[in-house]
């Protein structure tokens, strides 16, 4: 362990992490699901499966189809939320106040996310957030997306700070694998869009935060240090 940990940048996956897009994504699921005469899902069982991506929420809602029309109903999916992109998306609870604090201390932030750009960019305008990040890797800036490490080097390099000088904070196994691969510090987001069957106290993170606020004061004390 690095005693001399000195933080400079806090990086955050995008979806279940920093903001809370399950009710757009949900949304534009079930309306593609109806328009395709198909049952749509409730928000409980298929927000789980968030994290892994919109294949993952389609496989998850239904069985029996066929690979080709699981890929047009992926399709018409992610049209339609690339067209709905923030209607009901909003921060979580507290985040507000923690990037304002973060700011504050003068750190930098920016996000990692396996989100492809073509979603990643207009949901940050959308928020008003693409001027305040530091940098911001989507899932295909670089040729790998998380775990591999290719996307939090890119983060570091955009943001100019070391790897060993961050924090990531995220919600899945991937995201806590992808940061402990560049010496970064990292912590586990059990607010997000956890599955019953994840167990984040095995994931190897440096401490499972249950709220932005607890992240804030995991902040505090790494600076008090």
């Amino acid at each position: 362990m690095n005693t001399a940990f000195k933080l400079s940048c806090v990086l955050f996956d995008l979806d279940g992490t920093l903001v809370d897009t399950a009710p757009d994504l949900i949304a534009c699921l079930n309306h593609t699901l109806t328009a395709h005469d198909l049952n749509p899902v409730s928000a409980a069982h298929v927000k789980p499966f968030i994290s892994l991506g919109a294949l993952a929420m389609i496989n998850a809602s239904t069985t029996a189809l066929s690979d080709a029309k699981k890929a047009e109903l992926l399709e018409a999916m992610l049209t339609r939320y690339e067209n709905n992109i923030a209607k009901h998306t909003v921060f979580f609870d507290g985040m507000v106040e923690t990037l304002a604090i973060i700011e504050q201390h003068g750190l930098k932030w920016g996000v990692v996310t396996n989100k492809r750009q073509r979603f990643t960019k207009p949901l940050m305008d959308a928020l008003q957030l693409t001027h305040r990040a530091a940098c911001i890797i989507s899932g295909d800036s670089t040729a790998n997306p998380k775990p591999h490490s290719d996307p939090m080097l890119a983060a570091c390099q955009q943001a100019g700070v070391n790897s060993h000088e961050c924090v990531y904070i995220g919600d899945a196994i991937h995201d806590i694998a992808a940061g402990k691969s560049v010496a970064m510090k990292t912590l586990a987001a059990l607010y997000g869009y956890l599955k019953p069957t994840d167990t984040p106290e095995t994931w190897g993170a440096d401490a499972l935060i249950e709220s932005p606020q607890q992240l804030t004061t995991w902040i505090n004390t790494a600076l008090c240090h």
